[in-house]
């Protein structure tokens, strides 16, 4: 499937720098804003200086009624100290001495239209946090916008501050941070899913992320699923993300834009919340009656194989195999999640392989209407 290739490509060679496009953000959070009123949001997994989550959130913190934004990076990221797309001025901490331990980074001097300088050498890497309370005209320059946070950074004490380890998110000090903080919203790394949402559901948080839709039948994310513990989003889809200049060109689903910035789209990408929102509770219009030549059984199991979504028979109470994108259309008062059907396998819940007359087909979800 197009866009497929690069989330493997993710899995297997851990490239996990996918930097998501401020569109695809607003057009999600728009669903969800009286779910952050009063709220302490936490980004974990976002160079502040270079997240469009951390960008979203800081442009939105008066209209959404935030309490606090905190957004951390992880030592190994290869904008850290190099880029200051935020603000886009093109450049960021660059050459320039790293600060010490709470003080203030300096950006180095850049004209207007330059190109941000490459470091000669490796630069350290040194991770760090900003935490803002309030975002206010302090600039003096009559109204609020980024360029206030941006003055918060460079002159307020304490808004930018070091980490004293990597700043992984499963750091104890992330961790820390993670456990004061109200709701989660980021770009996991996808190699890490597994890991991340394991600690959200630990420290029993409420969250918002991007991942890959297939990630609804691994083992450790089906189950919570299932028993309504985690849902998917409003949004999914094939979907474009800026990675960083050392990720190889690829003949599909990559792209150089006018300033040189490569581009991969990812694809099955879905968001994974616990937040409660209108698309949830809709029900899918079935229109489609079931007859057995039509709707195929198994070979191997008591169920129906539903080619596409919009083919699931409105007449039909057994279980069904239907395809992963039905994912983003589930009420769970419409249906059961009974399991699915991949390699008969794979866990308690993976029923059967998908045969029918001999011919094994896609990964199936298993469901059945509620009656």
């Amino acid at each position: 499937m197009p866009g497929n290739s690069n989330l493997h490509d993710s899995s297997r060679n851990k490239q996990d720098e996918f930097y998501t496009n401020l569109q695809l953000i607003e057009d999600e959070l728009k669903h969800y804003r009286a779910h952050f009123k009063g709220k302490r949001v936490l980004c974990n997994c976002d160079d502040p200086y270079e997240s469009n989550f951390f960008k979203f959130f800081a442009m939105s913190f008066n209209s959404l009624g935030l309490k606090s934004l905190t957004a951390t990076c992880y030592a190994t990221s290869p904008v850290v100290y190099t880029q200051l797309d935020l603000f886009g001025e093109g450049g960021g901490f660059g050459e320039t001495a790293l600060p010490a331990h709470g003080a203030t980074p300096r950006k180095p001097p850049l004209g207007r239209g330059c190109a941000p300088r490459r470091p000669s050498a490796a630069p350290r890497k040194v991770p760090y946090k900003i935490v803002i309370n309030e975002v206010s005209d302090v600039n003096g320059d009559g109204r609020v916008d980024l360029a206030d946070v941006e003055w918060l950074i460079k002159n307020r004490k304490n808004v930018l501050t070091m980490l004293e380890g990597d700043g992984d998110f499963r750091s104890p000090e992330c961790v820390a941070l993670l456990d004061e903080a109200d709701i989660v919203v980021t770009n996991p790394p996808f190699s890490l899913f597994r890991e991340y949402m394991a600690l959200m559901m630990e420290h029993e948080k409420q969250f918002l992320v991007i991942g890959n839709m297939n990630a609804v039948t691994y083992r450790e994310i089906f189950p919570l699923i299932r028993d309504n513990k985690v849902w998917l989003g409003n949004k999914a889809g094939h979907f474009w993300f800026k990675v960083p200049e050392h990720y190889e060109e690829k003949a599909t689903d990559f792209k150089i834009d006018e300033n040189g910035q490569k581009w991969r789209r990812m694809g099955n990408i879905c968001w994974f919340t616990n937040l409660d929102i209108e698309k949830r509770h809709e029900e899918m219009t079935l229109f489609r009656h079931y007859t057995p030549e039509e709707y195929r059984k198994y070979d191997n199991y008591d169920a129906i194989d539903v080619k596409k979504t919009t083919d699931i028979p409105c007449d039909y109470l057994g279980i069904m195999g239907v395809p992963i994108t039905f994912m983003q259309y589930h009420n769970p008062s419409q249906f059961d999640l009974v399991g699915e059907f991949n390699h008969g396998q794979d866990s308690e819940f993976d029923l059967a392989v998908p045969c029918v007359n001999g011919k094994v087909g896609f990964k199936r979800i298993a469901i059945r209407r509620k009656k």
